[in-house]
């Protein structure tokens, strides 16, 4: 997959049937308690950093590297002193 640029993580995802591809960007500090989301996501953190409890582990997140999470599965977000950006691809 080429993560040169969202337009080609964009196109590569939407060649692989998703439905979405978006930029996200989170602000200093945020913290988001236990929550799922309808959808499956595939994610590559661009700026930043974060921390991603899922399954009882806790993955610390930089740019370059990515992460997945399953339709309706149980996590935790936190994001770095200097916030984070991430672009996600969402499967309904």
């Amino acid at each position: 997959m080429n993560t040169e640029s969202f337009e080609a993580f964009k196109a590569h995802w939407l060649a692989h049937g998703f439905d979405e591809v978006l930029e996200r960007d989170w602000a200093p500090g945020t913290v988001l308690e236990t929550h799922s989301h309808p959808f499956v996501a595939q994610a590559l953190v661009t700026r930043g950093e974060m921390w991603l409890g899922v399954n009882g582990k806790t993955l610390h997140l930089r740019p370059g590297d990515t992460f997945a999470l399953d339709r309706d599965a149980p996590h935790t977000e936190r994001y770095g002193p200097d916030g984070a950006t991430y672009w996600v691809a969402r499967k309904s």
